[in-house]
């Protein structure tokens, strides 16, 4: 069957409780069938501040109090997606691709290497060489990680996604210990590159990257605000 991407990109910062809501019940449709048949979504965003705990982190790893963190305007979740402990925020591009692995091969590690893949595509046209490091999740320029991938599964329906650093304040990397890595230097497009970037122009990028990737043979595109339900 002929694969068709859907591209939702809500307007303005989109809430992360919002967000996760509407990926679940997308995803429960699809696992039911009451989604449009052949057709795979990727959700193209940006969040408020706020940490979210994978499942394999926890709460050691965010170094200041939920108090001290409302205080500064970042909100606090756990999560069900995979990964430790990662940092959302204005000026990073923030990407759920909602689809159907048994269309794309029942492999979730292989999923997420075509992330990566599709990621590293998306930044070279942007002027930004990066690449995987063994054993690691995301992707890197050099030893410093540019973008940060956690998955959940149901009935092979992947949601969550990507996190990839455009021109955030990396500053807040400070309050958390960044995917568990004790140490890491995390980075973006604008630092790496000296260069004004925009989430929007990026967005582009990685659509392209992910058509090529995934083999889609259409592209639809919705804006405006994320809706509560599935469409």
């Amino acid at each position: 069957m002929p694969r068709a991407l859907r591209i939702m990109q809500p307007s303005g910062l989109v809430p992360y409780d919002a967000a996760w809501a509407f990926q679940r019940g997308l995803a429960s449709d699809m696992a039911n069938g009451k989604a449009t048949p052949g057709q795979d979504t990727l959700i193209l965003l940006e969040h408020p501040p706020v940490i979210t705990i994978g499942r394999r982190g926890n709460q050691e790893e965010v170094l200041f109090s939920p108090e001290d963190l409302s205080q500064r305007g970042v909100e606090l979740r756990e999560t069900n997606r995979g990964g430790a402990v990662t940092w959302h925020g204005p000026g990073q591009l923030v990407g759920y691709p909602v689809f159907d692995l048994n269309h794309h091969g029942r492999d979730v590690h292989n999923h997420m290497r075509r992330i990566e893949a599709a990621l590293i595509a998306a930044l070279a046209t942007v002027g930004v060489s990066a690449s995987r490091r063994e054993g690691l999740t995301g992707v890197w320029v050099q030893d410093r990680k540019i973008a940060s991938i956690g998955v959940a599964i149901s009935h092979w329906i992947t949601y969550h996604g990507f996190a990839l650093n455009v021109d955030p304040d990396l500053s807040h990397f400070d309050l958390i210990v960044p995917c568990g890595l004790k140490g890491v230097v995390m980075t973006s497009i604008r630092r790496e590159t000296g260069q004004p970037a925009t989430v929007a122009h990026v967005a582009e990028a990685v659509i392209n990257s992910f058509v090529a990737e995934f083999s889609f043979d259409s592209v639809s595109r919705q804006t405006g605000p994320l809706p509560e339900a599935p469409a």
